[in-house]
């Protein structure tokens, strides 16, 4: 049996992410770019995960540095997470995405995006190679909230906001 891959661009397009910046820094350089594969592991100890592309400039300065951040966007930020995917055609140089931006650092030295709802600064732990990505589990050594707008989520291909469910009294 041939496995279709549309098929599974299909079906995860069903599946709703937040959207989150990776940047990096490795000496002069750094990287940044849109991602959705990010998660929570554990918290003790605080683990996180990334799956970057293997052809991405972000991916090779994760790799050089072992170290990453990671700034949680917010409703207002979709122009952040267009100019980190690559889609703003002012902002396509690795180092011009950083351009304008606010930005802050905490112990790894891996920019952090103010304004952003939330930041994870960590180093990488363990990597795990697949055909076209790398996984990077880090310990998280910094973390903060600014939760002040909902989150930025993406589904099927577009931004979205949350709208709570409410549930029937089951009283």
């Amino acid at each position: 049996m041939t496995f279709d891959p549309n098929a599974l661009r299909m079906t995860m397009r069903q599946w709703v992410t937040g959207v989150t910046i990776v940047t990096s820094v490795s000496g002069e350089k750094r990287g940044g770019m849109t991602v959705s594969s990010f998660t929570s592991v554990s918290l003790e100890p605080p683990t996180v995960l990334v799956c970057l592309n293997k052809t991405t400039f972000t991916h090779d300065i994760v790799m050089e540095s072992r170290a990453y951040a990671v700034s949680l966007l917010g409703v207002g930020q979709e122009v952040i997470s267009n100019r980190f995917a690559g889609f703003d055609p002012l902002h396509l140089e690795h180092d011009e995405r950083f351009e304008g931006l606010d930005l802050a650092t905490a112990e790894t030295g891996a920019p952090l995006i103010v304004g952003a709802l939330g930041w994870l600064d960590c180093r990488v732990i363990a990597t795990h190679d697949t055909a076209t990505h790398t996984v990077f589990i880090a310990e998280v050594v910094y973390a903060k909230s600014n939760a002040e707008n909902p989150p930025l989520v993406y589904y099927n291909r577009s931004y979205q906001l949350l709208t709570p469910v409410e549930l029937p009294d089951q009283t």
